[in-house]
């Protein structure tokens, strides 16, 4: 069903609320859209009005909530980032969809790259051809037979398996005139562990971040069940984009998708949101998590611990791999990575394609 054009507007702006973490259903929008024909409406204001009646929004977010409302409605854009009560920028827990907006800052004068940053910078990427062809070609080929699996509820029947099927057995007494001569049974079934890939695309990481998303590329074409995020100032849901076949087709729309690229350094507010958002931390749940970052945090230390902490209890394994681990001499000593090291199974180098990829097809052996 296409909507009229003139009530598209106000069907976009709550799934923009919905986007900057605005809790609006979809009951709510359509109270939106029927006060909207019950008030004209004769102007903005009313617009205004209406919105904060039906969509619920918390009194301490108003400031936010206007902001995003002129910048749509009004045309006006942000002179100054939304702080949170520290004082401090919020990360947006983001997935790219075609029915809202960016609201982007204007990018300062440093050059991105060479020092771990809070600061958001948003952009667009392009990614140029690499050859790391080998290692992911190896990738791509053993991935569906050497990844970790677990057990599933379903059941298929096994001659050695540890429970008797009562309703085959049935059937083969009514073929047989009520005899029996053995026993059918079942095993569960097992399928592959969900991999849940978190990718630094700070600054910090430029050199990696694009080795890194072709070999996140190669694992979602191989295997049956891959998410993967994107980590900066923003945490974005990029696994749509990666279920492109074409590599280069793929990374096009990944550049197109993540905003901040190159950025400022903000892992533990990323995990954060990423843990906030259900729907996203289900996507945890009994995963082999890899977090593929240097480390460099510039936000709360304490954020970052904690993100960590919560995220290694509903994982099944919580692995951190980075380019700085290459290096035999290599502690991490910085508070906030020194601090996550109990909650971590692994922390093993991650500076190649291919030891991306070996790390990966080692899952499912015994440390």
């Amino acid at each position: 069903m296409t909507l009229p054009r003139a009530s598209r507007p106000f069907v976009e702006f709550p799934a923009i609320l919905r986007a900057h973490g605005f809790a609006v259903s979809t009951d709510q929008t359509i109270a939106f859209l029927e006060a909207i024909g019950l008030l004209g409406p004769r102007d903005v204001i009313d617009i205004r009005r209406a919105a904060l009646a039906t969509l619920a929004i918390p009194r301490e977010r108003h400031a936010e909530f206007d902001a995003l409302f002129q910048a749509y409605f009004l045309g006006q854009s942000l002179a100054a980032p939304i702080e949170d009560e520290d004082g401090d920028d919020g990360v947006e827990a983001y997935e790219p969809s075609s029915d809202r907006i960016d609201i982007d800052q204007e990018e300062g004068d440093e050059e991105p790259g060479e020092l771990a940053t809070s600061a958001e910078l948003l952009g667009r990427r392009q990614f140029a051809a690499v050859d790391d062809a080998d290692a992911l070609r190896l990738l791509a080929r053993h991935a569906p037979k050497v990844l970790p699996r677990r057990q599933s509820y379903r059941r298929s029947f096994d001659n050695r398996g540890n429970r008797i099927d009562l309703r085959r057995a049935l059937r083969q007494a009514l073929r047989r005139d009520g005899e029996v001569f053995d026993l059918p049974q079942t095993q569960r079934k097992t399928k592959q562990r969900r991999i849940l890939l978190l990718i630094d695309v700070s600054g910090s990481m430029k050199d990696q971040s694009e080795a890194s998303l072709r070999f996140a590329h190669t694992l979602v074409q191989a295997a049956d069940s891959v998410e993967v995020f994107s980590l900066g100032t923003r945490l974005t849901r990029i696994t749509v984009p990666m279920k492109i076949r074409n590599t280069e087709q793929a990374l096009d729309a990944v550049g197109a998708s993540v905003a901040d690229f190159d950025g400022g350094t903000r892992i533990g507010e990323a995990l954060a949101a990423f843990l906030a958002v259900p729907r996203f931390s289900a996507y945890a749940r009994g995963a082999a998590t890899l977090v593929i970052s240097d480390g460099l945090e510039r936000g709360s230390p304490e954020a970052l611990i904690d993100a960590v902490r919560k995220l290694s209890r509903v994982s099944w394994r919580l692995d951190w791999l980075s380019p700085l681990a290459a290096d035999p001499l290599y502690e991490p000593r910085t508070e906030a990575l020194s601090g996550c090291l109990p909650y971590l199974d692994t922390l093993v180098p991650g500076d190649r394609v291919e030891a991306l990829c070996n790390h990966v097809l080692n899952l499912a052996r015994p440390a």
